[in-house]
């Protein structure tokens, strides 16, 4: 039986669950819960505060309003006479104008505030909104009309707000041109931007202690001007010292928060989706003492033009080779590669033109690296995941499928491996979420900070975190979770919890099921990132299990959010 202490106002909670039986490795297993929960109390994320960079503004004064008498047509005239008494003493109206105001207030909305000068006078509105609706309505005199509107597509617009003065034969005009906030995904063909040990995209030198390497992403590898974020696996090699990297757009602050964690003579690797400075490039910050190699390669980009939306996905396993799912039986042999269909499975659809994935390798029998890459094309030079041997790793992908929904999966060791592919979301020209990136924000340190301070997490419990409770078109986030301070061997799982915050509230939340799926693995004493794509699924709440015999501690840290409106 469950025991949890809850408090009402409770953002981030801790939940346990009530057993655990290991897998043959830690990239998955089935567990029950166990007994013993503690909480905290903190405010859910302030999305409007955290996205807004993206939330533009937009103006047009009233001096660049145009005005025009109207033609007098029979009926003008009938209005004319009808309006006389109203108008008489506002003849002519010469100070008709209009004012536009405007703020993209979601992904695909706008608010508009129209400002009219007038007399005392009925006046006819008309708002264009560029994608071939309008709105029309009714006014009197001077007033204040607010209007919101969704776009179908992402891009931009022309707005025209049109007011006649029948009475007076006036009529004027403004307009401005709007930019909706969110932006679509463009997969690519997997590419190296950076390799700092060949010298690709910089100088041929590792990154020195506490030094800093910037990445040219507008305008390289055929990525257009105007790219808002991209995705990146960045991966840290050859490290003297034990540290960090933080990856950011370029000429904003350099962040607190991190997105690949190593320590001496590591390789690591970790996806991230960062925002795009002004200037095209992204930089790359080496928090240790010593120098390290660097290497990023892209699997795609974000516009604020129409492409492809995303779709968040409960985690479902697509491919497992322990057990034949998806793939043959048996460890993927030595520079083998296999194909795996993408498309009609795990709620992923035809027409897909990505996937999100979370890739695990375990049991590998030297070490080596994956690489996944559209079936039909040749494998990059690029790699996903890296791996020693006896290591369970796994680590996020983004990846371009082919025209029939399928992807390959190249093992770049000499010798076998099992391969496991969850799949958490899609993109595709038919999907509505668009993506939000931020300034990089820690939502949770359990180490201890002004949202947490009740410890570690312990052995497997839960971590219920409402992210975007009270607005259901947040449908995704992106975050980089980590574990460190761990204390036994473990993965961590996160799902999308089937439970309202109501229920949480007054005590009627149901069990919560085991997630078959793994999004980073660990062995004791390990610190270990990967990126989330998490889906709130339908109540906004997104669940961290610790799947261990051991406590962690567990960092969440924000990099942007999909939402449909």
């Amino acid at each position: 039986m469950r025991n949890r202490r809850l408090v009402v106002s409770a953002a981030v909670i801790v939940a346990a669950s009530v057993g655990f039986i290991p897998g043959i490795a830690q990239a998955a297993g089935p567990a029950a819960p166990a007994q013993g929960s503690h909480g905290t109390s903190i405010p859910e994320v302030d999305l409007g505060k955290s996205g807004a960079a993206n939330l533009k503004t937009f103006t047009s004064p009233a001096d660049r309003t145009v005005r025009r008498a109207l033609p007098q047509a029979k009926g003008d005239k009938a209005a004319a006479a009808t309006a006389q008494g109203e108008t008489q003493a506002a003849a002519g109206n010469p100070d008709l104008s209009i004012l536009l105001n405007a703020e993209s207030s979601t992904a695909h909305g706008l608010d508009l505030t129209t400002t009219i000068t007038s007399a005392q006078a009925a006046l006819g509105v008309a708002i264009e909104w560029g994608d071939g609706t309008r709105t029309d309505l009714p006014a009197s005199g001077s007033v204040v009309l607010n209007h919101k509107h969704v776009y179908a597509e992402l891009g931009e617009y022309t707005v025209k707000v049109t007011v006649r003065d029948i009475g007076n034969n006036a009529e004027v005009v403004n307009d401005f041109q709007i930019m909706t906030a969110g932006s679509d995904f463009t997969p690519h063909t997997p590419t190296r931007l950076l390799d700092t040990r060949e010298g690709i995209g910089g100088s041929k030198a590792k990154v020195p202690g506490f030094g800093t390497t910037k990445v040219k992403i507008a305008g390289n590898a055929q990525i257009p001007a105007g790219v808002t974020a991209v995705a990146l696996n960045v991966t840290v090699t050859n490290p003297a010292t034990a540290g960090h990297i933080r990856v950011y757009g370029s000429g904003g602050p350099r962040p607190t928060t991190s997105n690949v964690n190593f320590d001496a003579g590591q390789t690591v690797p970790n996806m991230v989706i960062v925002p795009v400075g002004k200037d095209g490039y992204v930089e790359l910050y080496n928090s240790g003492g010593g120098a390290v190699d660097l290497i990023a390669d892209v699997t795609g980009y974000f516009t604020r033009t129409a492409s492809s939306g995303y779709t968040p996905l409960d985690p479902a396993r697509l491919v497992d080779s322990r057990e034949g799912n998806g793939t043959a039986k048996g460890l993927v042999p030595g520079f083998g590669t296999f194909t795996a269909q993408m498309s009609g499975r795990g709620g992923v659809p035809a027409g897909a033109t990505a996937v999100a994935l979370n890739v695990t390798t375990t049991e590998p029998q030297a070490a080596g690296h994956l690489t996944v890459y559209p079936a039909g094309q040749a494998a990059s030079s690029t790699s996903n995941l890296n791996f020693s041997a006896g290591q369970t790793i796994a680590n996020a992908v983004i990846v371009p499928v082919s025209a029939d929904g399928k992807i390959n999966v190249r093992n770049g060791s000499g010798s076998g491996t099992h391969v496991i592919v969850d799949v958490v979301g899609y993109y595709s020209t038919g999907s509505t979420s668009a993506y939000m990136p931020v300034a990089p924000e820690r939502l949770i340190d359990t180490r201890g900070d002004a949202n947490w301070n009740s410890g570690p997490l312990q052995a497997f419990e839960y971590l219920i975190m409402p992210l975007s409770t009270r607005n259901p078109n947040i449908t995704g986030f992106a975050l980089n979770s980590t574990v460190t301070n761990t204390t036994d061997h473990g993965h961590l799982s996160v799902a999308p919890d089937p439970n309202s915050r109501e229920q949480y509230e007054n005590g009627t939340a149901g069990e919560v099921p085991v997630p078959n799926s793994s999004t980073l693995n660990w062995t004791r004493g390990k610190t270990v990132p990967n990126l989330v794509q998490a889906s709130t699924g339908k109540n906004g709440i997104v669940d961290f299990f610790n799947w261990s015999p051991g406590s962690t501690d567990v960092i969440v840290d924000m990099f942007g959010y999909y939402d449909k409106g």
